[in-house]
């Protein structure tokens, strides 16, 4: 099967090329971009005035099977991210039973290849039914099909335990993705520690909490060699801390989020549950900070660390309700329509964190638009206005803070490996 792509603005942050030009999918691949393309036996797509971009690299997202099926499934998770432009997630390890041995890593494969609609890269835990006590079998996992281990969602309190779990990375080479939280900080707090949790009459998370954890976990990758990613940075001196270590030669990588980006705490006021979410929504300083390190490369990536839950589970009260929202749909919305105007970064530059940039930090192919590469492939209608209505993803939940906001742009097509499986307004919900 072949596909011509006609007069698109290629953007490729991989090389930093911005062309207009042709581009032919043969198969599963990128065959030819040239100027100027003729070929009769392909399917014809007229982009002119599109954008072509590599597909989104999600390396968070949280896929809720098995075991969560009503909040969201491989098959509607996958489909939301080919909704968003986004061709391959690296999906994580809470699951119930959590993803800790070789067994569920297959399972997880399995579930992909018979119902998903974009590449998915499986997490292992680092510890066995993410106690924190002894460590999964890593090696089994890793040749099963783990990109990376993680016990994301709760920190791994033990320090001997990191430090063990860190050194069979390093053997395994593959990055370990923590979740940094000192569970003594914050236990039985449900948004960040401060102006609004006073005003609210509800326990805060300091946000010492999360760089105290993270401090521990880059002394411990100085020691080990080993490659710690810090997932969902939120705090001002949790950047401080990576930029100070990754200067000192340690293998760290981090990722932030739109919503740390976009929103503050604020976003809680009236109790708003869809502003719930681990780490919480900080102060506009942390935010501040945060900018400062996508702009100096102390941050490698922005991920959405999707988290869906069903509408009853977050019309609880507020500290009973659950903690994350979901962001595959709204990530390149967000990103191109919001988050570019005060990131100080020139367009490509922004592509790089949600493409080649976070692939590069998971050691996953993809990101680029290359002859020869695999034809994972966004195509971005950079001119509609329209706001978002959570009522109309893909996605099982609808848990977000950013229903109702005006953004620019949407997904027109997402191909992965030459398959169109996404098409707006055709693409039927599931």
């Amino acid at each position: 099967m072949k596909t011509l792509i006609r007069q698109a603005r290629i953007l490729n942050p991989a090389t930093q090329e911005d062309k207009k030009a042709d581009l032919l999918i043969d198969g599963e691949t990128i065959s030819r971009i040239e100027s100027s393309i003729s070929d009769s036996s392909a399917k014809t797509i007229d982009a002119d005035g599109w954008w072509l971009i590599p597909g989104l690299v999600d390396i968070h997202v949280h896929l809720r099977e098995p075991g969560a099926e009503k909040k969201e499934t491989i098959a509607t998770g996958t489909l939301a991210a080919a909704a968003g432009g986004v061709t391959s997630v690296v999906c994580m390890a809470n699951t119930s039973p959590p993803i800790d041995n070789n067994t569920e890593i297959e399972f997880i494969l399995e579930r992909v290849k018979r119902t998903g609609y974009v590449r998915v890269y499986p997490v292992g835990t680092v510890t066995k039914a993410l106690e924190g006590k002894e460590i999964a079998n890593i090696g089994s996992m890793v040749d099963a099909g783990a990109i990376a281990i993680s016990d994301d969602g709760r920190n791994v309190t033990d320090p001997l335990v990191m430090r063990r779990a860190m050194e069979y990375s390093t053997i395994f080479g593959i990055p370990i993705i923590t979740h940094n939280e000192e569970h003594i900080l914050t236990d039985g707090g449900t948004l960040n520690e401060g102006k609004m949790s006073m005003m609210m009459g509800l326990q805060g998370c300091p946000a010492e909490a999360e760089s105290i954890s993270i401090a521990r976990d880059l002394i411990l990758a100085k020691k080990t060699g080993a490659h710690v990613h810090i997932a969902h940075l939120s705090a001002a001196e949790s950047v401080d801390l990576l930029r100070f270590y990754k200067r000192k030669g340690v293998q760290a990588t981090g990722e932030t989020a739109p919503h740390y980006l976009l929103l503050t705490d604020d976003a809680v006021d009236g109790y708003n549950t869809n502003a719930k979410m681990n780490p919480p929504l900080r102060t506009k300083e942390d935010q501040n900070a945060l900018y400062e390190g996508l702009k100096d490369g102390t941050i490698d990536s922005i991920a959405t660390d999707h988290a869906p839950h069903t509408i009853a589970d977050k019309n609880q009260e507020f500290p009973l309700a659950p903690f994350g929202i979901i962001g595959l749909e709204t990530l390149l919305p967000l990103l191109l329509g919001r988050i570019r105007e005060r990131a100080g970064l020139d367009l490509l530059s922004l592509l790089g964190l949600v493409t080649h940039k976070p692939a590069a930090v998971m050691n996953l192919p993809g990101g680029k638009i290359e002859v020869g590469g695999p034809a994972d492939i966004t195509l971005w209608n950079p001119d509609p206005t329209y706001s978002i209505n959570a009522d109309h993803f893909y996605s099982k939940a609808r848990n977000t803070p950013f229903h109702g906001w005006e953004v620019k742009g949407r997904v027109e097509a997402t191909f992965v490996a030459g398959r169109q499986v996404f098409s707006y307004g055709k693409t039927e919900r599931i």
